[in-house]
């Protein structure tokens, strides 16, 4: 494995735990490596607009305006997807801060 995956890795971890704390710029960061596959990690628009979609719900325009250009690139049963996948994260992450 070369080192630029280590780290890229290295840096999703990081943005995934972060964004088990609440924190909505490491959801939105998570959004965009997501939409665009950067940092080796690939393409994936459904876990894109669940990453802006949780990011969205914190008052975040940019996010809202990422997460509604994704959108029309997707079919509703990706949208719905993405949108179960988001309400998942909230209420596991949710439930481990009670």
């Amino acid at each position: 494995m070369g080192s630029s995956l280590k780290s890229a890795r290295f840096l999703i971890e990081s943005r995934l735990r972060d964004a088990a704390r609440g924190d909505a710029q490491a959801c939105f960061d998570l959004g965009m490596v997501y939409s665009s596959g950067s940092d080796g990690v690939d393409m994936d628009l459904v876990e894109a607009h669940k990453w802006f979609n949780i990011a969205a719900l914190s008052g975040d325009e940019h996010a809202m305006e990422c997460r509604a250009e994704i959108a029309e690139d997707m079919s509703a049963r990706e949208i719905i997807a993405a949108q179960k996948a988001a309400r998942d994260w909230l209420a596991l992450t949710q439930r481990r801060a009670a």
